[in-house]
């Protein structure tokens, strides 16, 4: 295959602003202490459990079912046909939004990159996509569900990739993420105890264009794994379903993970400690905290990101793009700044990558499109 452009004045892949929607029903951290203690009241570690949460600094979830039905369990068909229900419902507007800010149409993305880890669909719902939001039939299509909460960083990393492969194309990232579809009440371990004040529910979606747009530039990217670690996020997988399995070691691998963030910008011969900007996966505010101390980074360089943790919880795939999006909306970002979106999830994976502001807007729009070789000879 190759690409074929018309009116390209300058090959750049650029994320342009991320359209990000979460649920109409909601609950607070207030609402959630008191659920705790009330559905866990003799649990021997409730006190622990009370702290934990409370320290997520979480004021507020958004849940695609009220907490009502949330907390019931009708079983793994049921609520992975909820999870179609809903992403089919809510994914086209979000789709559209990000295709706007992007000054794009349906039939100029070349490829999908559709990332979930709360419900599974064979095919999956790039194929429906393909078919009811007017994409073109030879659209690429690469869905991600194993990689988790690092997998927002990972579908902008592959579609960076995709458009170094075919200059010139178009990528569109989806993420599709109901966290509260993964509740499981017999669970009382305190690390499910903790993710169950801790996840949100969203889907995000934004477009990586190979020529023109303003955004975020993507000058390059790397993959870390932390050797030894694949236990330590895990899910598993019962005749109920998803069960979520963290470890108590992983909020302190940012000291193990900062060097990793050191060598992939190092590559580029970027200080990590000293960029402009930072989008990182809000897992947990410990998470800003060390990896804030291990970069040597102010706090308030988190900023986008702790919004996302405060107001919508731990969103997994979507956080990174989210916190992009609030950076965009902020528009306190100049020409040529320099940043890092970072994602994090199981392996422990971090999913890295680098990239330059940009005011740049091609006019006209490049169009594109990819021809089977027999069509370019």
């Amino acid at each position: 295959m190759r690409i074929f452009l018309e009116n390209v004045e300058t090959v750049m892949p650029t994320l342009c602003c991320p359209a990000v929607a979460v649920p109409e029903y909601t609950i607070s951290l207030k609402e959630t202490l008191a659920l705790a203690r009330i559905l866990h009241a003799s649990h021997e570690q409730l006190p622990l459990v009370l702290r934990l949460i409370g320290n997520t600094k979480v004021d507020r979830r958004h849940l695609v079912q009220p907490i009502e039905e949330t907390l019931r369990h009708p079983g793994l068909e049921t609520r992975n046909l909820i999870y179609v229900r809903e992403a089919k419902a809510r994914i086209p507007a979000v789709v559209q939004k990000a295709l706007a800010n992007a000054r794009l149409v349906a039939d100029q993305i070349d490829a999908i990159i559709f990332v979930s880890c709360t419900g599974f669909t064979m095919p999956s719902l790039i194929a429906w996509m393909i078919n009811e939001l007017g994409f073109r039939s030879d659209t690429r299509q690469l869905p991600i569900s194993q990689l988790g909460c690092a997998a927002g960083g990972t579908a902008i990393n592959r579609a960076h990739d995709f458009c170094l492969a075919y200059p010139g194309a178009n990528v569109l990232i989806v993420a599709c993420e109901f966290c509260s579809l993964c509740y499981q009440p017999t669970d009382l371990g305190v690390g499910n105890l903790l993710s169950n004040g801790l996840f949100g529910d969203a889907v995000a979606a934004a477009v990586v264009r190979g020529v023109g747009g303003a955004g975020i530039h993507l000058v390059s990217n790397g993959t870390r794994l932390v050797p030894g670690t694949e236990d330590w996020i895990s899910y598993a997988v019962k005749s109920t379903g998803f069960h979520f399995c963290l470890d108590k070691r992983v909020p302190g691998t940012m000291e193990q993970l900062a060097p990793e963030l050191r060598s992939v910008s190092g590559q580029c011969g970027w200080d990590a400690g000293e960029l402009d900007f930072y989008i990182i996966h809000a897992g947990g505010p410990r998470i800003l905290d060390d990896l804030s101390h291990f970069l040597g980074v102010v706090p308030e360089m988190f900023a986008y990101s702790r919004a996302t943790l405060t107001e919508y919880g731990n969103i997994a795939s979507c956080v990174v793009l989210d916190a992009a999006r609030r950076m965009f909306e902020a528009g306190a970002v100049h020409e040529g700044a320099r940043g890092i979106i970072a994602g994090f999830g199981p392996g422990i994976t971090a999913e890295v990558t680098l990239g330059k502001w940009t005011n740049l807007v091609s006019t006209p729009v490049a169009k594109t499109r990819i021809y089977p070789e027999e069509v370019m000879a």
